[in-house]
C-alpha cells in the first residue's frame, strides 16, 4: 500500500450517531490537505498583544496567565500573528498535555513565540476538530514522528512532520452532530464548575462572619440562639491540647526496619490535604511492627487533628476512622481537651485569619515551615462549646454538599473523557 493510501485509509469510531451508522467510514488524510500553516511574522511591530497556550485553558492573553508581560513591547518584532479562529501547537508537554496542546484561538488576533506551530484550516466551521485536539487520539502520532534527542519536557517535531499528521474527515454533518454534542457537555461541565466555585465562596464569606475579626472577640454573625452568649474567650493554640504527637525525623530505616509488609497508611505532609488523605499522593505503608515501634504506644483515634507543619504548610484533616495509622513526615497531630469540638477548630484552622496568622510565624520562602516553638505562642478565640458545635454543624454540612458536588464534576469529566474515546476513532483502529 503506498504512503499516500496509509494516510487516506478508513476509520470508523466505536460509538456513530444513528443516522451515521450506515454511512461510509472516516476518510483520514494528512493535516496538510485540510490547512494550512500560518508564519506571518510581526515585522511591523502592529499587534502588540500576546498570547499563549495553556494545557489548561487554552489560548489566553499572555498578562491573564501570567499577571505581567513576559514579553515586552518591541521584542515581538519575530513572533507569529496568530488570527481568530487559528489553531497553536505548543510543543511543552505536561502531566495533562502528553505531547503539547493543541488549542484554537478564540479571544482575538494577537501574536506567539515562534517556538508555536500555527495552522489554518480551509474551512470555517472548525468545532469538531476543536473538540478532536482535546483526546488523544492524535498523540501517538506525535510521538511517532517527533525526535528521540527531544527535550524531556518539550517534544521536538519538524513543521513538516507535524503538518502530515493523520486526521480523521467524517462528513460535515457528523462533525457538526459530534461537536455539538460535546459542546453541550462542555456547557454542563463549565455550569458545574461555576457552581462548585460558588458553593466555595459562600463558604469562605460564611467563614469570615461567623467568626471575629482580628483583635475582635465576637463575630459578625450569630446564630440567634447564641446571640446574648458571651464572647468568645482568647486562647493560646496549644492550650487547646491535651497532648501533641510529634514523630517528625522518625524513619523505618533508623528504627531497623523497612516500608511494607502491611496495610497501615503512613500521613505525611504528602497526602495530608485539607478534609481528606489524598490517596493518589504518596502513601508508605507499614507493618504492624512498624507502627508499634515508630508510634510508641501511641494512637491516632477518630477525629484527631493532623496538622503540616511545613512544605505545604497548614493543611488538617480529622482523622477518619478507627484503623491504625503511621504519623509520618513533616506533620504533628493533636488530641483536644474536652472543652473542644474538634471539628470546629478543623474549620477554625481552615479559616483565612488562622493561615494568615501562621503565614506570619513561618519562616523559608520556597518551602515555608513553622515550628511547635512558634505555634505556643500563637492566640485564638473561641465560643463555649455548644456555640463551637453549632458552627462546626453548619460548615460541615456545606462542606458535605461542595464535596458532592465536586464529585458530580469530576464524573462529569471522566463521562466527556469515555465518550471522546467512543466518538473518534482510536489510533490503533
Amino acid at each position: 500500500m503506498s504512503m499516500a493510501k496509509q494516510r487516506e485509509k478508513a476509520e470508523v469510531p466505536r460509538l456513530r450517531f444513528p443516522e451515521f451508522r450506515s454511512m461510509d467510514a472516516w476518510r483520514k488524510v494528512p493535516l496538510e490537505r485540510i490547512a494550512e500553516r500560518t508564519s506571518t511574522k510581526n515585522s511591523d511591530g502592529r499587534v502588540t498583544r500576546v498570547l499563549t497556550n495553556s494545557a489548561e485553558f487554552g489560548v489566553l492573553d499572555q498578562r491573564d496567565y501570567f499577571d505581567k508581560d513576559i514579553a515586552t513591547v518591541g521584542k515581538v518584532d519575530g513572533y507569529y500573528v496568530v488570527g481568530k479562529g487559528d489553531y497553536v501547537y505548543n510543543p511543552r508537554t505536561s502531566a495533562i498535555a502528553p505531547v503539547g496542546p493543541i488549542s484554537r484561538n478564540n479571544i482575538g488576533e494577537g501574536v506567539m513565540s515562534p517556538l508555536y506551530t500555527v495552522f489554518r484550516f480551509s474551512e470555517d466551521q472548525t468545532d469538531f476538530y476543536e473538540h478532536y485536539f482535546r483526546s488523544s487520539g492524535w498523540h501517538s502520532y506525535l510521538r511517532s514522528a517527533a525526535s528521540t534527542g527531544a527535550r524531556h519536557d518539550r517534544m521536538s517535531i519538524t513543521t513538516g512532520a507535524f503538518m502530515r499528521m493523520p486526521m480523521p474527515v467524517p462528513s460535515r454533518n457528523e462533525q457538526q452532530k459530534i461537536a455539538d454534542c460535546l459542546t453541550s457537555l462542555d456547557q454542563v461541565i463549565a455550569a458545574q464548575g461555576r457552581k462548585v466555585e460558588a458553593l466555595k465562596a459562600h463558604k469562605r464569606g460564611l467563614m469570615q462572619q461567623l467568626f471575629p475579626r482580628e483583635g475582635e472577640t465576637r463575630p459578625r454573625l450569630r446564630f440567634p440562639e447564641f446571640r446574648d452568649a458571651p464572647e468568645w474567650r482568647t486562647r493560646r493554640f496549644f492550650d487547646l491540647f491535651r497532648d501533641v504527637l510529634d514523630f517528625r525525623g522518625r524513619t523505618p530505616k533508623k528504627l531497623g526496619m523497612e516500608w511494607g509488609g502491611g496495610d497501615i497508611i503512613s500521613l505525611s505532609a504528602n497526602n495530608v490535604k485539607n478534609g481528606f488523605i489524598d490517596y493518589s499522593a504518596e502513601c508508605y505503608l507499614a507493618s504492624d511492627e512498624l507502627h508499634s515501634r515508630w508510634m510508641a504506644g501511641a494512637n491516632l483515634e477518630k477525629d484527631d487533628i493532623v496538622f503540616t507543619m511545613e512544605a505545604p504548610l497548614g493543611k488538617a484533616l480529622l482523622i477518619p476512622d478507627q484503623r491504625k495509622y503511621v504519623l509520618s513526615q513533616r506533620v504533628v497531630a493533636f488530641k483536644t481537651k474536652p472543652d473542644v469540638v474538634n471539628a470546629f477548630l478543623i474549620q477554625l484552622i481552615w479559616s483565612d485569619g488562622f493561615q494568615r496568622a501562621i503565614d506570619l510565624l513561618s519562616t523559608g520562602s520556597t518551602a515555608k515551615g513553622v515550628s511547635q516553638k512558634s505555634l505556643q505562642g500563637l492566640v485564638v478565640s473561641l465560643p463555649e462549646k455548644d456555640e463551637q458545635q453549632r458552627i462546626a454543624d453548619c460548615l460541615s454540612s456545606l462542606d458535605t454538599q461542595i464535596t458532592a458536588e465536586t464529585h458530580q464534576l469530576a464524573a462529569l469529566k471522566t463521562h466527556k473523557q469515555g465518550l471522546m474515546q467512543q466518538l473518534f476513532p482510536a489510533p490503533e483502529e
